[in-house]
């Protein structure tokens, strides 16, 4: 269940426009909102003051734009590294879904570059929806796909879709498993029989339980490329997918090397979708 949203605004980028769709969504309406803002170390004490000042009025611009109900709102002004304090504020606040932008960096490019959202996505535990900057426009959200396999993060994720679109009017949701052993020729629309594949047909059977539409989807081939092609052919609205943490417990807070490199699944998702991307990972 989506109930504290943490939504890091640098003041610029579509991270605005993503939560005012989210905002059309009932279950979202029921959430606290904390709209963070951080204002990096300056070397002057004067430079300081006045980045302070700038971030301040950014904080206020957004709470303005966003016309968030008063009472579910709140505003966090930090000054120190943006990708340190995100993942601070969000531990502060137990956020169940985190909202930032990001420049859709891939692998050591994002690394060296100081990627704020890439270094966000290897250490946070928690779902995150990634809003590339300026690459594509902000939809209200019908259709939703989810990237399906058997691991927990792909059932939160599961979960997350069904809790939107259930009250959602028109809300259609696309279950896609890439297996590239998978006889059904890409994209093709599978029926739900005993015949096709079980993870598909256990993910449609929830479904059919929150009384949501749903399609389903076995390309073969690279799943990234696939999955992401799959959501420029259906207009997709929203792109969810689980990233599963397989760093050991001693290892939670190094970095993920398969992601650094830009070797995981998710990272080429949330570099190539042409649609925001919700990642969820379960808590360790």
């Amino acid at each position: 269940m989506i109930e504290k949203i943490l939504l890091a605004d640098s003041g610029t980028g579509n991270t605005e426009a993503m939560m005012k769709v989210l905002m059309d969504i009932p279950l979202i309406q029921r959430a606290a909102v904390t709209v963070l803002h951080v204002v990096p170390s300056q070397v002057s004490a004067e430079t300081m003051a006045s980045k302070w000042e700038e971030g301040g009025r950014t904080l206020a611009t957004a709470i303005q734009n966003l016309n968030l109900d008063p009472g579910k709102v709140t505003a966090v002004l930090r000054e120190g590294d943006p990708k340190d304090v995100v993942v601070q504020v969000a531990d502060e606040t137990d956020a169940s879904l985190i909202v930032m932008g990001s420049r859709g960096l891939q692998g050591l490019k994002a690394i060296l570059e100081n990627s704020v959202s890439q270094y966000v996505f290897q250490l946070a535990s928690r779902p995150m929806l990634l809003v590339k900057d300026d690459l594509y426009t902000i939809r209200p959200i019908k259709r939703v796909l989810v990237a399906m396999d058997k691991s927990d993060s792909a059932k939160e994720g599961l979960n997350i879709a069904l809790t939107l679109l259930r009250d959602i009017k028109g809300g259609e949701l696309t279950l896609v498993h890439s297996v590239s052993s998978l006889k059904a020729k890409p994209f093709d629309i599978t029926s739900i029989d005993a015949n096709q594949d079980p993870v598909l047909v256990a993910a449609a059977e929830e479904a059919r339980k929150y009384g949501v539409t749903c399609k389903l989807a076995a390309p073969e081939g690279k799943a990234g490329q696939r999955i992401c092609q799959l959501a420029e052919d259906r207009n997709i609205d929203l792109l969810i997918l689980g990233s599963p943490d397989r760093r050991p417990t001693i290892a939670k807070g190094l970095p993920d090397l398969d992601k650094v490199l830009g070797e995981s699944l998710t990272d080429y998702v949330r570099v190539y979708a042409p649609c925001p991307v919700l990642i969820t990972r379960m808590k360790g």
